[in-house]
């Protein structure tokens, strides 16, 4: 009887942890639904003439489409074209997404006489 009533309560924080991993689980899951959702959306709303990347990396822009097979054609340079499955598509690309890493300030204008020599001047 001694012993039975000397143990501390070492069940607890196990059962803490098997109650609570399925509601991770679950948070989980439902957050990927939700990417998974979207980008089958943006899949399919991809339409003739949308600049497009695939999921392979590839800039192109559809040029037709069969809705019962599920594929598109794009054109990925002027007379190339690949016939692809929409899930391909990774995403629509814009006119401002092309260009918004280049600044006018970054741009480096060569200096032929600042470094023939290069970094270290005598």
């Amino acid at each position: 009887m001694i012993l039975a009533q000397s143990s501390s309560g070492g069940g607890s924080p196990l059962l803490l942890l098997m109650l609570a991993m399925p509601v991770v689980l679950w948070l989980m899951m439902r957050s990927q639904k939700k990417k998974v959702a979207a980008q089958q959306a943006q899949q399919r709303s991809a339409g003739i003439g949308d600049d497009i990347m695939t999921t392979a990396g590839i800039f192109g822009t559809i040029v037709d489409e069969d809705e019962d097979e599920g594929t598109v054609i794009v054109e990925i340079a002027p007379g190339t074209r690949i016939k692809m499955i929409r899930a391909g598509i990774a995403r629509r690309v814009e006119e401002e997404d092309e260009y918004e890493d280049v600044d006018e300030d970054d741009e480096a204008t060569p200096e032929a006489d600042d470094n023939a020599e290069g970094p270290f001047r005598s």
